[in-house]
């Protein structure tokens, strides 16, 4: 069992996207900083941890359900199966269905447009879905607050059939129906995109400054079974590169359409095949700690709508041997805990270079204030995804600059300049 952390009011520090900065290959989209999972007094935000991982536990649910309709199970990571639907506990689905400035957001956000006319939407990146949905401004009475789009005003617009409905850790939901228009991100436009408009908003985005989701990963795991936006505007021209970037940090930082960003990178990038078709995963990874093995040969997906990093609950634990005084902090949620005053040094690798997590990236924040234990950002969670499956979020994005290919079928990382 684990202590319900106090509530603090915070302020949320999200700043407007700059003007798209166009380059040579690509287009590049500055980001606003997202919130940590640590609280101003230096405490881990432990229920707006779990919210997350119930928020994630679901979503990579759905995508299994997608991928299952898609391909069918002979497409699923061995070991991997969809689970139960995981609701909130009672306490937290309140919190979250409360509209509370104390909320610290967990997305990655920048503009878009939708139609001819150019409506304008606040949108999640995210590389652990492959849809776009934004609210309907005909008939969403729960979106209140959001910008909506409106099909009648876009000369562009064409009804799709069939609906779109994902479920949430609270018992709601986002879903709505479908429809084709062009789609504009950063000047990129991508014609005919295939998206929802959504007449039911889970309660769980009411205080999230994001209006909707514009998913980064695979075809297999889309809802909509279409072409997400990057494979889309690649094939209509709009980008020379089927790839994209994201250099993720608490400044400066940005998503890069059509390429990678050169400025923002050392040296080359090096790539790793990506081997499921729905998701942005890489095999036969390494994790050390304080540079010796701590778990190896597994698979990574990279996830950037996902701040902590996940594995398997019985990898974890080993994984935790490793680092000296380690404690399982949260049993229910696989949250463990060190010492402040010794932070381990975690690294993860694919056969290449090592990629370090730094200090500030790994630590999420004391137990408690004057515990002197903080809470490490890999938590053990069977998502579902395969006996041999981590998840790694922004707390490895943060380390290192990401490049996801369609083309080559790869994701690679470099060095941050």
């Amino acid at each position: 069992m684990f202590c319900k952390a106090s509530l603090f009011t915070v302020a949320l520090a999200l700043v407007a996207s700059a003007s798209p900065v166009i380059q040579e290959e690509g287009i590049r989209i500055d980001l606003p900083k997202r919130a940590s999972l640590t609280k101003a007094d230096g405490t881990f935000d432990h229920d707006q941890a779990i919210i997350q991982t119930f928020k994630t536990f679901n979503k990579h649910r759905q995508n299994l359900i997608n991928l299952e309709a898609n391909r069918g199970k002979e497409a699923f990571n061995e070991g991997a199966e969809i689970k139960a639907f995981a609701a909130l506990p009672e306490h937290l689905a309140k919190r979250q269905s409360d509209t509370l400035t104390d909320q610290q957001e967990e997305e990655w956000t920048g503009p878009i447009s939708i139609g001819s006319n150019n409506q304008k939407f606040t949108i999640d990146f995210d590389t652990g879905s492959s849809d776009l949905w934004v609210p309907n401004a005909k008939s969403c009475s729960t979106c209140n607050g959001k910008h909506t789009y409106s099909s009648s005003a876009s000369s562009t617009s064409k009804t799709e059939s069939g609906t779109f409905k994902i479920e949430y850790g609270d018992g709601s939901t986002v879903s709505g129906p479908v429809f084709q228009d062009t789609v504009t991100v950063a000047g990129v436009k991508a014609t005919s995109q295939t998206f929802s408009a959504v007449t039911t908003l889970s309660d769980m985005f009411s205080g999230d400054p994001a209006d909707g989701i514009l998913g980064l990963a695979f075809q297999d795991i889309s809802n909509l079974n279409a072409a997400p936006f990057i494979q889309n505007a690649f094939a209509k021209k709009a980008i020379s590169s089927e790839s994209f970037a994201f250099k993720l940090a608490s400044s400066g930082s940005s998503l890069y359409i059509g390429g990678s960003d050169k400025t923002k990178y050392t040296g080359s990038v090096e790539f790793h095949k990506v081997t499921n078709g729905g998701f942005w995963q890489a095999t036969g990874a390494e994790a050390t700690v304080n540079g010796k093995s701590a778990g190896s040969g597994f698979d990574t997906i990279i996830d950037s709508g996902t701040t902590i990093m996940y594995g398997p609950p019985a990898a974890i634990k080993t994984f935790y041997k490793s680092v000296p005084g380690a404690k399982l902090f949260d049993s229910q949620n696989g949250y463990y805990s060190f010492s402040c005053d010794s932070i381990p040094e975690v690294a993860f690798s694919w056969g290449g270079k090592s990629w370090t997590i730094t200090a500030d990236n790994f630590n999420l924040g004391e137990t408690e204030q004057g515990s002197g234990q903080c809470v490490g950002a890999l938590a053990g969670q069977d998502l579902g995804l395969g006996d041999n499956v981590w998840l790694l979020g922004d707390s490895f994005m943060k380390n290192v600059y990401t490049v996801f290919d369609f083309g080559q079928n790869a994701v690679g990382f470099a060095a941050l300049a």
